[in-house]
């Protein structure tokens, strides 16, 4: 939706919300589709996303680049999946490419599964891909809920309660085994047997005519921390939403991780917004999007584009779309220099500098972008060591600097700098 002007201003504030709810309403499943999903979800099954490229063949040629279809890869089927070479890894006792059955990542970070049995561990060494150095991996006490309750050694953690939840389809607990390793179709759109056999809207999941809840949870049940609702499920302690699939409620079977405000924890800062990564969830739900409606792939396809982060637009474009200078939703100001206080097209210029601070770790020394989409002041890394976008930026300059600054700016609120 355009970004809404001036004339506008005189308007109720939820104008256009009540507008982006109609439209998005209209699009929603039926109650008949619904019926239709319900008796489809107890008979259909699993067919993976290679049957789907018969009839989707460019949404399934841009989906097998993104990470989403690569999160694990087996070296012998991917030659070219393992990064570095593992000779060099001088931070770990040595393994050699014929230990690792899965390769884990290729972003951020990439991590090394050894397969006992029908188990899977990673390796004590991980690959910095930013920085394109080996560093230790260990998941330490009070860096993770469950932590302490598995033993101290990486080989006797294994990845299925772990990690394999979400980097599969439809893992089974009982068997170990998954319809299809990584983010797949049937991940986000239920099992496709049935649809196969006869497309039609019912008997399939379409997250996009979902209520904005369902349509979020989509994503949320594995970009959060947090813990099933039952805990331990069969003697083990799982870190993903087992039993959940797309369709059914969330909540039921997940719980987001708590914060005591004012508190400093190994998941959150003092305000609440996350410190680590795979939160998306756990910030952007408390954030005024989530309340208005706004789904995470209004801005993002999983799909795959060619934009960073599989944006559906490059980043200042998808944000001014809804937010154009002079709109009601913000910024205000006639232009975006004005609202900014940064020449236009510099790193200070683009909304998420400010919007979505890189101040959530993946691994040490490398961050991504914080989802509550709220600015955060100066004077809030003062009283609660909350990195500020201004320092993180400035990095020569003070909070003191900062704010001083903020507080010369005629069109600011004094009360947003404090």
């Amino acid at each position: 939706m355009p970004a809404l002007g001036n004339p506008h201003m005189s308007e109720d504030d939820n104008t256009a919300w009540k507008l982006v709810h109609f439209i998005r309403s209209i699009s929603l499943t039926t109650p008949q589709q619904k019926v239709e999903r319900t008796a489809t979800a107890s008979t259909a099954h699993y067919v993976g996303s290679a049957t789907c490229e018969k009839c989707h063949a460019q949404i399934y040629e841009r989906w097998k680049k993104t990470p989403m279809a690569n999160v694990v890869r087996d070296p012998r089927e991917h030659p070219d999946a393992i990064i570095p070479n593992l000779a060099t890894n001088n931070v770990s006792p040595k393994f050699t490419k014929d230990q690792v059955a899965f390769v884990y990542g290729r972003v951020w970070k990439q991590r090394y599964f050894t397969k006992i049995g029908d188990d899977y561990y990673p390796e004590p060494a991980q690959w910095d891909v930013t920085n394109k150095m080996w560093r230790p991996y260990f998941v330490a006490n009070g860096t993770d809920w469950w932590s302490t309750l598995y033993p101290p050694d990486n080989m006797k953690r294994p990845t299925g309660p772990t990690c394999d939840g979400c980097h599969s389809v439809n893992y089974d607990i009982q068997t170990k085994q998954v319809a299809e390793w990584n983010v797949g179709c049937e991940k986000c759109h239920g099992p496709g047997s049935a649809h196969v056999e006869q497309p039609t809207q019912g008997n399939i999941v379409n997250p996009a005519r979902m209520d904005y809840i369902s349509a979020n949870d989509t994503c949320i049940q594995c970009h959060s921390q947090g813990r099933p609702v039952t805990s331990p499920i069969e003697g083990k302690y799982y870190d993903w939403s087992v039993g959940f699939h797309v369709g059914l409620n969330l909540r039921d079977y997940w719980q987001l991780e708590d914060h005591k405000l004012g508190e400093l924890s190994f998941t959150h800062f003092p305000d609440g917004t996350a410190h680590k990564n795979r939160m998306q969830g756990n910030d952007f739900v408390q954030s005024v999007m989530y309340r208005r409606g706004v789904t995470c792939f209004d801005c993002h396809d999983v799909h795959g584009t060619e934009n960073y982060a599989e944006l559906r637009k490059p980043v200042n474009q998808i944000c001014l779309d809804c937010h154009g200078p002079g709109s009601r939703n913000g910024p205000r100001e006639a232009t975006l220099a004005e609202h900014t206080h940064h020449k236009d097209g510099s790193t200070g210029s683009e909304c998420v500098a400010c919007h979505m601070s890189k101040i959530e770790v993946t691994i040490p020394g490398v961050f991504v972008s914080a989802h509550t989409f709220a600015f955060i002041p100066p004077t809030m890394t003062d009283k609660y060591k909350i990195p500020n976008p201004c320092t993180s930026c400035h990095m020569d300059k003070t909070t003191a600097w900062a704010a001083d600054a903020m507080r010369h700016w005629p069109e600011r609120s004094p009360w947003r700098a404090e």
